[in-house]
């Protein structure tokens, strides 16, 4: 009896503590009716393009849950704290072109007068329940303060790890327009934004932003939601299109044909951002491996890329830089250039440009085992 009563309250104590506006808010009403007409919306809730099952062949969740908590990696972790620059985005020259990264799939653009934010991740944690997965130390050097206004908010897809309540709270103020998937907007208008400043679309459509820029909405392969009911909203890559630019913003996705039909349609890129780093063999097709994220650049026609979704949180078992060292091998293999700044470095979308290779610093590698002779 003592066990039903305390499940009980546990049940009632998870649902009370998930009513938090940080939770967001499924679609309704006319949002809703809208989501019903997307031809990617069936049987309640949105579909990938292929099959996506949540698991690989072989793998249940008793598997991976164990794994997780048990498996990981003893490099999972950087060992020391990560190195960083601050660069002052408040003061850079109107001329100037310039992308600058907050680890995972956060990061500021500048391009051709207007600024871009991608994801941002200011809070230090990518959980409703912050000690389960905090920032990686050092990676946190940056504020809502530190931002000049924003003329476009891009938010690939609701996750934790993506959308963060406390940020897009802070920024409300600094931000002219949201670019976003059907349903997501549901969660912002919950937690205060304008709906007129929101545009959000469907894959394949686009939005012209005037003065040369342009944006379309590009499919992933992926899920969303921030609770237990999933996929009520949908999950979006971007192809943004400046004056002088064409940029591929890629969200999370597992590896699909939807990279090479977006680059035949819309390549080639000057730069791509293609998540790197988070995956399992488990989730492969949520996630892609290092390896396919070279080659998704390649059949996006990018002349660079730069691999994101690393460096900030653990939200898969591997070593912490093992994303970009896989990366790195493969980009030799298939002649891609990559683009590796620290957190925080200013990063030039003009011209050429060294990288350090930062990860390989002796201070983040593991302490070495103590012999027992």
């Amino acid at each position: 009896m003592i066990f039903f009563v305390t499940l009980a309250l546990l049940v009632i104590a998870i649902v009370v503590f998930m009513q938090q506006p940080q939770f967001g808010r499924q679609p309704s009403g006319a949002r809703l009716e809208r989501i019903k007409q997307s031809p990617n919306f069936r049987d309640g809730q949105f579909q990938n393009e292929s099959h996506t099952p949540d698991l690989a062949e072989g793998n249940s969740y008793v598997k991976v849950i164990t794994k997780f908590f048990f498996g990981k990696s003893k490099f999972n972790i950087p060992g020391a704290i990560l190195p960083s620059q601050k660069t002052d985005l408040l003061r850079l020259k109107p001329e100037e072109n310039v992308l600058v990264w907050f680890g995972h799939s956060s990061y500021f653009m500048q391009i051709d007068g207007k600024t871009f934010l991608v994801d941002p991740v200011f809070s230090g944690s990518a959980s409703p329940i912050s000690f389960t997965t905090p920032s990686f130390k050092g990676s946190d050097i940056y504020k809502v303060e530190d931002f000049p206004a924003i003329d476009y908010l891009l938010i690939s897809h609701d996750h934790w790890d993506h959308l963060d309540y406390e940020t897009i709270l802070k920024l409300k103020s600094k931000v002219k327009k949201v670019v976003t998937g059907l349903g997501t907007g549901e969660h912002l208008e919950l937690w205060g934004y304008d709906q007129s400043i929101v545009i959000e679309k469907d894959w394949n459509e686009g939005a012209d932003l005037g003065e040369g820029f342009k944006i379309n909405i590009t499919p992933g392969r992926h899920f969303s939601g921030r609770g237990f009911s999933r996929n009520k909203a949908l999950w979006v890559s971007f192809v943004l299109q400046t004056p002088t630019k064409k940029i591929f913003v890629g969200g999370d996705s597992g590896y699909d044909h939807h990279f090479k039909k977006i680059g035949e349609q819309f390549g080639p890129f000057d730069l791509a951002l293609l998540e790197c780093g988070q995956y399992n063999e488990a989730w492969k097709y949520i996630h892609m491996m290092p390896e396919e994220t070279v080659t998704a650049a390649k059949e996006l026609g990018a002349k660079r890329l730069m691999p994101v979704h690393w460096a900030k949180f653990a939200l898969s078992i591997h070593d912490w830089n093992e994303p970009i060292e896989r990366a790195s091998i493969e980009a030799k293999k298939q002649q891609m250039e990559l683009v590796t700044p620290l957190i925080g470095q200013k990063v030039d979308l003009n011209g050429d440009q060294e990288f350090s290779e930062w990860w390989k610093l002796d201070a983040l590698q593991p302490e070495p085992a103590i012999s027992s002779k």
